[in-house]
């Protein structure tokens, strides 16, 4: 048979346990402040005026009025009716149009993180966080989207492969122009 000796525990001694609590209490602290600086930047977007129905998801093409600013308030871009495949744009871009409705106004701000990072972008310097005002004015699948431009062309070929003879075409060399009454 085998004998378990015994240890005796030392009594802790005055204080102790208050230095244990606040060791615990700052390693916490560190930990938590350490997952806040590991944690991705994220786009915040605050709604100006509500839309309505569902978010345009990623296989959509969005039809937007939007006007891009820096920190420092200078105008890089701005469109209205511009169309854009949400696959097609930033990151963040791309995260703010998902939360957005059909008919809504919204003030984004995207991190440079999912902007365009530490690359130049034309008049953005690298590391800029941007920030739009966006009207989200419409949005189709990007299948139907793509299906629709392809009978654009279709019909745009048909009327030059008519040789132009369509109304608002010019007239013919030659022809006479009809006279006025």
């Amino acid at each position: 048979m085998t004998e378990i000796t015994r240890v005796p525990l030392q009594p802790i001694a005055k204080g102790a346990l208050g230095k244990l609590w606040l060791g615990v209490l700052v390693a916490l602290l560190a930990a938590l402040a350490l997952a806040w600086v590991a944690m991705p930047a994220s786009v915040k977007v605050e709604t100006v005026k509500a839309g309505a129905g569902p978010s345009p998801s990623l296989e959509d093409v969005v039809m937007i009025n939007y006007k891009g600013t820096l920190d420092n308030g200078t105008v890089f871009d701005q469109a209205n009716g511009a169309v854009f495949p949400l696959q097609g744009v930033i990151p963040g871009f791309t995260k703010a149009l998902q939360q957005m409705q059909r008919g809504g106004k919204y003030k984004v701000k995207i991190p440079a993180a999912l902007g365009y990072g530490a690359k130049v972008s034309g008049q953005i310097p690298a590391n800029s966080n941007l920030n739009f005002e966006v009207d989200l004015l419409d949005y189709i699948n990007r299948a139907e989207y793509e299906q629709r431009m392809q009978m654009m062309q279709q019909m745009q070929q048909m009327q030059g492969a008519q040789g132009g003879q369509g109304a608002g075409a010019p007239p013919p060399p030659g022809a006479v122009p009809p006279q006025g009454r």
